[in-house]
């Protein structure tokens, strides 16, 4: 398994750079360096967790509002003729369309806190159909790719971000990274459907996927045309939806007549539970990222790379700088935020790499952390090719935003 080889590989990497280190270049502290790197990521994974759980006791209680009252039914019958295409082996209308669509719709509007216990909710219904369950199905493996590789429409946290540099124009990061994040979804969207042998030329398909588009290239050209709805529709928009969508669930359980308060406490109960489970799963990618990046394996890696690209011949290297963030995000959006306000901070939030750092940072998303905690919460073991086609579905993304950026940063 690809998650089992790369964080064997990490820990053994990170030993053979750090006894380099230690007897050819005398950092005496580095092995106290990397085990103190052990016990910071094991903390920051609890911490993680122990904030996941206020998050998911949250999202698991409305979502239960949800299901009571008929709104989750509602969502799940709309996208239900694009599903029962992508994910044959559900029955129609199942409640899990819905719950995938509001994580998809979170993950779009750039909702961070909100899209991770959606996407556990619609993960523990997925898993409710798997007949192998320690096993991904199909229908988990085309929803972990397409989550991971993370179309975001509005990327509201890196906006804000941004603001809080001092950018001279907040929202110039704003089309970049929606291509990018469209570029990399379509990839990874093709690529399970090819590997599933999906069929994406039926009419239905197609025609959800030309909606969809169009009204990118919609928001795009209105946004292009009136610059000055950029800062409104990144800072009100989404957060207004997601609040709109959770009273839209309460005023339908009032007419159903539903005890609104004691139906979200049944649904948030569960939520404890699941963050305890996923605790081991977090620690785990997070404490081998920790150590290859305190051993100095990652800046040895990044310096490879330059000296690679010069050697064949690439005159172009500056964005390696920015490279780390690109890397870092598979593996945690928090380590990958702190490479970028790291760049932010060191070369200017407006300068070229600053703006290619956001840009990285909100054109993939953070697949093995997805993965470890989606699939850790159900109990899967075998991931299957799952980690292969996200990380395609994520170099399309960064492939994507590498040349983007010098279309859109380059004078």
């Amino acid at each position: 398994m690809l998650l089992n080889r790369l964080w064997i590989g990490m820990f053994l990497v990170s030993l053979v750079v750090g006894i380099f280190k230690l007897l050819f270049l005398g950092e005496t502290l580095i092995f106290k360096e990397i085990v103190d790197s052990l016990f910071d990521t094991a903390k920051l994974g609890f911490e993680i967790a122990l904030y996941l759980t206020g998050a998911l006791c949250l999202w698991l209680g409305i979502m239960e509002i949800g299901e009571k009252a008929g709104a989750i039914r509602i969502l799940s019958r709309w996208v239900a003729p694009l599903f029962n295409h992508l994910f044959p082996e559900l029955p129609k209308n199942h409640p899990a369309f819905g719950s995938m669509m509001m994580n998809f719709s979170a993950n779009m509007l750039g909702l961070d806190n909100a899209a991770t216990p959606l996407g556990l909710k619609a993960m523990n219904e997925l898993q409710a159909l798997n007949p192998q369950k320690d096993t991904a199905s199909n229908a988990q493996i085309m929803f972990l790719v397409l989550n991971t590789s993370g179309l975001t429409i509005i990327p509201v946290s890196i906006l804000a971000y941004r603001s809080q540099f001092g950018s001279a124009n907040v929202a110039e990061v704003f089309l970049p990274i929606l291509f990018a994040t469209y570029f990399a979804s379509l990839v990874g969207l093709i690529a399970v459907s090819i590997k599933q042998k999906i069929n994406l030329f039926k009419p239905v398909v197609l025609a959800y996927l030309g909606s969809i588009t169009a009204f990118i290239l919609g928001l795009l050209w209105l946004l292009i045309q009136f610059p000055d709805l950029v800062d409104p529709v990144s800072n009100i928009g989404g957060n207004l939806l997601l609040f709109g969508i959770i009273i839209g669930f309460i005023v339908l359980a009032m007419r159903a007549k539903i005890n609104v308060y004691e139906t979200f406490i049944d649904g948030a109960k569960g939520g404890f539970k699941v963050a305890i489970g996923i605790v081991p799963y977090l620690v785990a990618i997070l404490v081998a990222v920790g150590v290859f990046k305190a051993s100095g394996a990652m800046e040895l890696l990044f310096d490879g790379l330059k000296a690679l690209l010069i050697y064949a011949g690439v005159q172009t290297t500056n964005f390696i700088e920015a490279l780390p963030v690109a890397f870092m995000k598979p593996f945690s959006g928090g380590a990958a935020r702190g490479l970028m306000l790291e760049v932010f901070d060191t070369h200017g939030v407006d300068s070229f790499l600053g703006k290619m750092a956001a840009t990285f940072q909100g054109s993939t998303e953070t697949t093995f952390y997805v993965l470890a905690v989606y699939f850790g919460s159900v109990g899967i073991k075998k991931t299957r090719y799952a980690a292969g086609l996200g990380l395609l579905a994520d170099l399309a993304g960064i492939i994507a935003a590498i040349v983007i950026s010098y279309i859109f940063y380059v004078d």
